[in-house]
């Protein structure tokens, strides 16, 4: 049974002390580093990660995790049992983007067309590092510990998936008590960023498409066109950020698709336009979405068109929401770890996330931060230059590729610290449990 009360908050009066667990990191730190190059060299899409999977699956197994795969097609998870305590689950997320690779690195991805621009690689390898120390740290602390290898973040669906197929509903791991998750960033490898409350946004990816009459260029008068159509409500929908939200809201609406016609002379009889929109507020986006929708019918009425535009979404990402006590109580387990020069505050940012669904269905507390994966001198020289957004490269870069050292080793010691901080101390005379994943003697 947990000891979470009803605000998520755990009793760590007798916290699990981090150092013996983590003292074998450095021992483990050339294996895990030939895991991280072995990823990046062979990127996955979501629902795709078949090979990344049964490498996790695999090393679970060996630490004595009670493993099960497949769920929502390459969903992996382990299970250790360790005896009475709260219930922690750590995520990493494992899929690839359609992206080519411009780093020039002897790892480089050999899947053309296909890259670990988003560090889920460093994801995967340090959740596979924690899971390893804790395992066999077991002695150290009681509970029961998840690890859970998610696909498709990329595309805002696998969270739902692995729910879907009933990861909690049909029992395939214990309902969390808190959910524990990190994701590189392009700031200075060796430190941690966290942001309470409301800490990634919502977003909503949109298709609308126009229909018009086509019909010869020398001839529009006998059409109805829906470029014309279309490239108004392209100029049209910025009007929602600008006119209908206010300024203490974020939003951002943003077309980053038009497709409509094959050549010059002809007026086709539809455009596509695909867009973004990022909201951190439900009532907002709730507002921004209705707009959106309103825009649309109105240029295509305007257009005298005789069917309305066809909406799609094709993915949605809810709000990302840090619990403020989880975030306070790891975070000083983080200070004391790394020091409180390695930690800072940042702002809400824009991106997305799926990783708190899995909170939210268990009705769990979330904690999500941000780990640095850049070249510490580097990030430096373009922070005092005033040059950040041209010589870092962003997650989703072709140049995205993290320094191994030191953010490998800061990612598994933030993630076994973080799940210590959750989990209970050891119960008054137990022993340290057999590698075959049987709980301890307690």
């Amino acid at each position: 049974m947990s000891d979470r009360d009803k605000t998520g908050s755990t009793d760590h009066a007798a916290k699990p002390a981090p150092a013996a667990v983590l003292a074998p990191l450095d021992d483990r730190l050339a294996d895990l580093v030939a895991l991280y190059e072995d990823l990046h060299r062979h990127p996955e899409l979501g629902f795709q990660e078949t090979r990344t999977a049964a490498e996790a699956a695999r090393r679970l197994t060996g630490c004595g995790y009670d493993v099960t795969t497949g769920i929502a097609e390459t969903g992996v998870v382990g299970v250790l049992r360790n005896g009475p305590g709260p219930v922690v689950l750590l995520r990493a997320d494992m899929d690839a983007l359609p992206v080519t690779e411009n780093s020039g690195l002897d790892h480089a991805s050999t899947v053309p067309g296909r890259m670990h621009a988003c560090g889920h690689d460093v994801h995967v390898t340090c959740l596979l590092g924690a899971a390893d120390l804790l395992a066999a740290g077991r002695a150290h602390w009681s509970g029961t510990l998840i690890v859970l290898f998610q696909p498709a973040e990329e595309v805002g669906s696998g969270a739902r998936a692995m729910l879907d197929a009933g990861l909690y509903s049909k029992g395939l791991v214990p309902t969390p008590d808190v959910v524990l998750a990190q994701h590189v960033a392009p700031f200075g490898a060796g430190l941690i960023a966290y942001c309470p409350g409301a800490c990634m946004a919502a977003a909503d990816s949109l298709e609308i498409t126009f229909h018009g009459s086509g019909g010869h260029g020398s001839r529009p008068e006998t059409t109805i066109d829906p470029i014309l159509m279309a490239a108004s409500f392209v100029q049209r929908v910025q009007s929602v950020v600008a006119r209908e939200v206010a300024a203490k809201d974020r939003v951002v609406v943003t077309v980053g698709s038009f497709h409509a016609g094959d050549t010059a002379n002809v007026i086709p009889d539809r455009a596509v336009v695909r867009l973004s929109v990022r909201t951190f507020d439900e009532a907002v986006r709730t507002a921004v979405l209705a707009a959106i929708d309103r825009i649309a019918r109105a240029e295509a009425a305007a257009s005298g068109a005789d069917r309305a535009p066809g909406t799609e979404v094709l993915d949605s990402f809810p709000v990302t929401v840090n619990d403020s006590t989880t975030l306070r109580e790891v975070n000083e387990q983080f200070t004391e770890l790394f020091g409180a020069q390695r930690l800072f505050a940042y702002e809400p940012a824009t991106g997305s996330e799926d990783a708190g669904l899995l909170a939210t269905a268990a009705g769990a507390p979330l904690y999500y931060w941000w780990l640095g994966g850049w070249d510490p001198e580097e990030f430096q020289a373009a922070l005092a230059a005033g040059r950040l957004a041209q010589d870092i490269p962003s997650n989703h870069s072709p140049r995205f590729v993290p320094v191994v050292r030191p953010t490998l080793t800061m990612g598994v010691e933030a993630l076994t610290a973080a799940a210590l901080n959750r989990l209970a101390p050891p119960a008054k005379g137990a022993g340290q449990a057999p590698r075959d994943g049987s709980a301890a003697v307690v």
